[in-house]
This record gives structure tokens, sequence and C-alpha cells, in this order.
């Protein structure tokens, strides 16, 4: 049995009393999903309320930014859209790149199952999606259903707690992942208006000198902070969303330590056979030189790519995406609800989510280990994996961002908002009965249901 953590050794601090509680719910796998919940729910009420006109008006307050005769003004609205958001595509970004280089998407027969699975929960969305709007400005919408949101969808599987497999955590997680790489390149291409060639031009030369600090082993984040708002502002002047240029900057950042294990521990021993030598004569100034090389060295021991990953999540998960959420879920519906349900955005949007991410994630991943091409993870059983594709239904922060770009009319975006909305509760609901009561207490799969169909 392991002795206790190296953190519950050191003495507690006051602050660290004061902070515990806090440190404790913000780890949470559920924090980020209640909060953002939560803020949907604020600006559904808020926009609905008498006092929904200072929601709107919160929205477009003007905010200046800039310094001299360089300045950059816009709404409230659009710097949490373009700017904030920014750091949220950072962090996909970033978890993309870990999962591609040493995570569930390094190896061809590892990724198979996720890429196939959210391939078939892009496409019949999709088509669905076109078959309630084949013409008309609700065509642009095409896009919206595709999308699933890893926070909510993660959030409902940690409700479950031990119920749910391991294997099934993972295969939801990749699928999330893949769906945000298929997000972001239906953003670039279909979603993207008129070009400068000049400014976007201007991006891909200091994206390249970010992928040139990288390969000379440059780790000070500044540099690349730097270069990253250069980016973001040439390609917010290009007409490609500049977010695109905050995930591309994810793939320049080193994802290396800069000492292997072994040189790590060399350098290491030899440090503190230094401190231990300062100690026992007693030389302030070698104790305090040693320790810093100490320091200096364990800097050195993580990945720029993952220490960034591990500052950033809950920064986004508890203050960027609620922020977003608070932004653009107040939903004013047209009319009475009964009709705006019946608009053909709305039908599509909650078509497309509910039935369609169901039905493409769940029959693709089946073709897929019928045909040899994938195995279902350890301990799954088919009606998890239908519990799964339900959930992928959950399309909330990325369909969201993802209808602010296909709708420049707001009743198309209300119509789309509506039915965002409406398809995640049902999605997560359906999703949480079929995870409830097709998972057993220690994890493992129940016997599988018998109208689901075994390769």
């Amino acid at each position: 049995m392991s002795g206790p953590s190296l953190e519950s050794r050191l003495p507690q601090r006051p602050i660290d009393r004061l902070l515990q509680p806090f440190q404790a719910w913000a780890g949470h796998q559920l924090a980020g999903a209640l909060l953002l919940m939560a803020a949907a729910v604020v600006a559904v009420v808020w926009a609905n309320s008498p006092w929904g006109h200072a929601y709107h008006d919160w929205l477009h307050l003007p905010v200046r930014v800039g310094f001299g005769d360089f300045t950059l003004e816009k709404t409230l609205h659009h710097w949490i859209n373009d700017g904030l958001m920014a750091v949220f595509f950072f962090l996909v970004g970033l978890e993309i790149k870990r999962e591609v280089l040493a995570g569930e998407l390094s190896t061809r027969r590892k990724a198979a199952l996720p890429a196939i699975a959210a391939l078939g929960g892009m496409l019949v969305p999709a088509a669905l999606y076109l078959a309630f709007n084949p013409e008309g400005p609700g065509r642009a919408g095409w896009g919206v259903p595709m999308a699933t949101d890893i926070a909510f969808a993660l959030g409902v599987l940690a409700l479950l707690g031990d119920r749910v497999p391991l294997g099934l955590k993972v295969f939801l997680t990749a699928l999330a992942i893949v769906d945000d790489i298929g997000a972001v390149v239906v953003i670039a291409v279909f979603y993207t208006g008129g070009l400068s060639l000049t400014s976007l031009a201007v991006g891909f030369v200091v994206f390249g000198l970010a992928l040139l600090a990288n390969r000379l082993q440059v780790r000070n984040w500044l540099v690349y902070f730097a270069l990253g708002l250069i980016v973001w502002f040439a390609f917010l002047q290009s007409g490609v969303h500049a977010t695109i240029a905050a995930l591309l900057m994810a793939f320049a950042i080193p994802t290396r330590p800069r000492f292997g294990r072994e040189e790590l521990a060399r350098r290491l021993r030899a440090k503190l056979d230094e401190l231990e030598q300062a100690l026992r004569t007693g030389d302030e100034h070698s104790r305090h030189r040693a320790a810093g090389r100490i320091e200096l060295l364990l800097e050195g021991s993580g990945s720029p790519a993952g220490k960034l990953e591990h500052a950033l999540h809950p920064l986004v998960s508890l203050v960027i995406l609620p922020l977003f959420a608070l932004a653009n879920a107040g939903v004013v519906p047209g009319g009475d609800l009964g009709s705006a349900l019946g608009d053909s955005v709305t039908l599509g949007v909650v078509v497309g989510l509910f039935v369609g991410k169901q039905v493409g994630v769940f029959l693709f991943t089946w073709l897929a280990v019928r045909l040899g091409l994938a195995d279902l993870p350890d301990r799954v059983s088919w009606r998890q994996v239908y519990g799964v594709s339900a959930l992928a239904g959950i399309g909330f922060t990325m369909a969201l961002f993802i209808a602010g770009l296909a709708f420049a009319e707001p009743a198309g975006l209300e119509a789309a908002k509506l039915g965002i909305l409406a398809a995640s509760v049902l999605s997560g609901l359906v999703g949480w009965s079929f995870l409830r009561f097709g998972c057993s207490p220690d994890g493992g799969p129940s016997p599988p249901s018998p109208d689901l169909p075994e390769p």
C-alpha cells in the first residue's frame, strides 16, 4: 500500500484550507458541464424576462482594445466568440495533438473506430437537416447538427460514475475529438466569407515562424503567444474565422520535454548530491543555487504543450465556455413555442442532432466492427454504444458556434438555437437512460439487448 502523497504531508497553510473545497469541486469532471448548463439556463431566462433588453444591450456593448492609433473595436459578443473562444480552440488543438501523437488517435487501429463513428455522426445529421431545408436561407445551417459537445457528453458520463467502463469513456472522448476536427474543417472551408489573400498569407508566414521556433526548440511560451496574436489578427482580417488560427497555433507548441527520463534522473541525482553537501556544510549560497537548479530541471521535465493544456483546462471549462453559453444561448422564440418548434430550421437541427447522431454513430460503428476495420473497446456492449451515440447528439457549444456563422438573420439563428437546446436535452436524457440501465454497477456491460444487432 502506498503512503500519503507528498502534497498531503506538506504543512497546510490557511489559504489551502480556504481554497480546498473550491479546488476539489473545480477539479471534478461535472463542474464545467454544470456551469455550462447553468449559464445556458440563465441566458434563456434573462433573454425572455422583462429585462431581456439589458441582455441584448450587454451583448452589443462596444469594447475597444489597442494602444495609440492602433485599436480594434468590436462588441462584447464578438470578443467572446472571436477572442475568448480562440482559447477554447487552442485547447482543442492541444488535445487533438496529444491524441494524435500518443493517445487514442496515435495508430490506425486505435483511430479507426472513433474516426468512422464520427464520420457517420457528421454525414447522417447533415443529410437529415438538408431533407428539411433543401433550399432557401435555412440550407446554410447544415453544419449545425454535425457537432458534439464533449464537455456536456462527458459530464453525463461522469454522472454515472463507475458504472461506465473506461473503454466507453475513451471511445466517446476520441469520437468527440475527431468530431471537433470535422467541425473545424467545415468552419474553415464552408463558413468562410470573402478572403483577403494578403492577410491570410501574413498569417501563414507567421505561423511558419512559430513552427520554426518549435524546430529550434524554443520553449518560452511568450514567443508563441506573441506570434499567435499576430496569426490570430491576420486571420481575423482575412475572412477565415480567427479561431482557426488558435487551433493551428496549438500544433506549433513543443510536445517533448527538454530532458529525457534517463538524462533528467542523472542530472537530478547530481544536483541532489550538491544540495545535500551544501546542507551538511551549512553553505546557504550553495544551498540556494542547488535548489534553484533543481527547480529549473523540474521545469524542463514536462512539455510546454502539456503544461499549457493543464493550465488552460480550468480556465476554459469554468470561465470561457460558461461565458460563451451566456452570450449565445439566449434564444427568444418568435411567436408561440409550438410554431417556433415547427420551423424547418428548428426541426432540421432537432432531427439531425437527436436522430441523426444516434443513427450515424451507431450504424457506422456497427459497420466498422462488422467489416473488421476496428474492434469494440473491452467490456463495452452494443447497448452502451447506442447510449454513447445518443449522447453525441448533445451539440451545445460547437453547434451554437457554427449556428452563429451560418445564420446572419436573427430569425434563422434563433430557430437554430432553439433546435440545439431541445435536441441536446433530449439526447442527454436518452443517452443517460440507456447507459444507466445498460451498465452494471462495477462498470461492465449488462447482457446485450436482444433488439440491437450483434456483428
